[in-house]
């Protein structure tokens, strides 16, 4: 009785569930297309112009394939070609991402090892790819996409974030971007910062619960910043380990101020 029981359950929890398209399928999908973007990331060399254009199309009917599982098939043509015709400008906020951590990092030698190494570029990269696709009102696909990002980066981005040019992620690990987040241009954050929601309420799901961070802010390790009415106004300054509910004007710095006490042991002589 007890394994019909689970059986049971388990085939009652799996409403359309046949619908959906694996996470293989997504993966799959995912590294080709970055792989396409940044040959560095696969063994693929793409040589000439001619070569490209066909491995694009290839992927343009991987898209396809994969949208059958989650949009309407009259909808499927229009979603795929509306993606590839702005995928060019999102491409360019993604190099404009790389030169920000190339310029912004003395650690950083050159481009491509941005592209290559930092987890950072992978998590904003991947994020804003999922950002096109859920603007244009693709169910689950971006979520899994950010998820992936996720799990390799440690970086947690909602794809309905919304993320100005140049931005850097520093280290990242930790880091959480929430689903109504408002990012403007030039922004650098460090690892384990959150920007999130004040209140976890699900009547609030339709509202923007996350803060607001304007141009050329720095928002350093461990600072949490919550609530959707919370504005970090621009050229701001984040110390570590802080905690905002609040807006802070522009040109300011916030800083968390700790006692450090050294004691010195007696050594018996």
């Amino acid at each position: 009785m007890g394994s019909t029981e689970l059986i049971r359950r388990i085939l009652d929890s799996q409403v359309d569930i046949g619908q959906l398209p694996s996470n293989r399928l997504v993966v799959d999908y995912l590294n080709d297309l970055f792989s396409l973007l940044f040959p560095s990331h696969s063994e693929r060399v793409v040589i000439n112009e001619e070569k490209l254009a066909e491995e694009l199309e290839r992927n343009n009917k991987l898209l396809k394939q994969l949208l059958l599982h989650v949009v309407d098939y009259d909808e499927v043509d229009s979603v795929t070609q509306i993606f590839f015709s702005k995928l060019s400008d999102v491409f360019s906020l993604i190099l404009k991402d790389a030169e920000a951590i190339e310029k912004g990092d003395p650690a950083a030698r050159n481009r491509n090892e941005v592209i290559r190494t930092y987890p950072g570029f992978y998590a904003i990269s991947v994020y804003r790819i999922a950002n096109l696709m859920h603007n244009l009102h693709v169910p689950f696909i971006p979520r899994i996409f950010t998820e992936i990002a996720h799990s390799k980066a440690g970086i947690d981005i909602h794809p309905g974030a919304t993320i100005g040019e140049s931005f850097f992620i520093d280290h990242g690990t930790g880091v959480v971007i929430g689903e109504t987040t408002v990012i403007g241009n030039n922004v650098k954050i460090y690892q384990g910062v959150t920007l999130g929601a004040l209140s976890v309420n699900k009547s609030l799901a339709t509202t923007k619960r996350h803060p607001t961070i304007e141009d050329n802010v720095v928002i350093y390790a461990g600072a949490t910043i919550l609530g959707g009415a919370t504005i970090i106004g621009k050229n701001a300054t984040i110390g570590g380990n802080v905690w905002i509910t609040q807006s802070i004007e522009s040109n300011s710095t916030v800083y968390h101020k700790s006692i450090i006490e050294i004691k010195k042991l007696k050594i018996d002589e």
